[in-house]
């Protein structure tokens, strides 16, 4: 195994005043630091066995079709997708490398495998079933007694689930008489003009969606909600450790420190493992998540 490791700087070269810059590098770090502890458990230590080639797209989804490419044109021996995003924009640079993701979405519903029990195909991984907890996130924001008229999900629209996400939400608001007002954020500027608007309609309640943008604006989300007195619940335990009212789902810096991708490694027939989904650590009470690709 090289011992050779090239990496690339892990925190941001941009204005590091302002407190929301600051918080997306340092939870960056500490998921990553999760995920090279399940590796070292896995006998994996990085500049030692294992050189890894870190991609960000820094939440500008557009960019993952060349950090894609650019990683296969390295010839790395896998790649692991932090979202599901990234795991579409590998899918669709190479049929070759073996791909595993981790996320929240649906994964055979995003094209990502023929099946949970046989992927088929070079990616595997994991999916700790976010989405599919939207409608329930709802549910539990009813029984709250803060939902009301106009409750809002929140999406990033440049997600590829944004739209089933949505239609999740609307009929579960449907069977309970509830209308819904959308919130549709992909930048900074965008999550200040849309909590604008919330406070305008006066939206009972908000419902925040899985995706790793804004994961990675967590601050400034549950900073605007308590602003703006908009009681909501958040898909990752980490928003409600920087102050979120109620997470519902699973908590990023947990399930980083997994070690699937060496089971994929050491098996090269991805179509033979199959997709897990993990539903685990439920409870009331966080990027950017892109890509990374592995030597070994």
């Amino acid at each position: 195994m090289s011992a050779r490791c090239a990496r690339a700087a892990e925190g941001d070269a941009g204005d590091w005043r302002t407190p929301r810059r600051i918080a997306q590098p340092r939870f960056r770090n500490r998921l990553m630091a999760a995920f090279r502890e399940g590796l070292r458990e896995a006998g994996y230590v990085e500049g030692r066995n294992l050189a890894i080639e870190y991609r960000w797209a820094e939440g500008h989804y557009d960019r993952l079709p060349a950090l894609a490419a650019d990683l296969v044109g390295r010839k790395v021996d896998v790649i692991m997708a932090n979202s599901p995003p990234s795991a579409l924009a590998a899918k669709s640079a190479t049929s070759t490398i073996p791909i595993v993701f981790r996320g929240g979405a649906d994964p055979v519903g995003d094209g990502l495998v023929a099946s949970l029990a046989r992927p088929q195909g070079n990616a595997t991984g994991v999916s700790f079933v976010a989405d599919e907890l939207t409608a329930k996130r709802l549910e539990v924001v009813v029984r709250t007694g803060s939902a009301g008229w106009g409750d809002c999900p929140a999406v990033n629209p440049n997600n590829p689930s944004a739209e089933r996400i949505i239609r999740v939400v609307q009929e579960a608001a449907g069977t309970k008489g509830l209308q819904l007002q959308v919130l549709k954020a992909a930048s900074e500027s965008e999550i200040d003009t849309a909590f604008a608007s919330l406070v305008q309609l006066h939206v009972g309640a908000l419902v925040v969606g899985a995706d790793p943008f804004l994961s990675s604006h967590r601050e400034q989300i549950v900073a605007l909600a308590s602003r703006s007195a908009i009681p909501s619940i958040y898909a990752w335990r980490e928003f409600a450790a920087v102050g979120g009212l109620i997470s519902y789902g699973a908590s990023l810096t947990l399930h980083f420190a997994w070690s699937v991708i060496t089971r994929q490694r050491s098996s090269r027939a991805p179509a033979r493992r199959s997709a897990g989904r993990a539903a685990n650590d439920l409870r009331d009470g966080h990027q950017p998540q892109d890509r990374q690709g592995a030597r070994h």
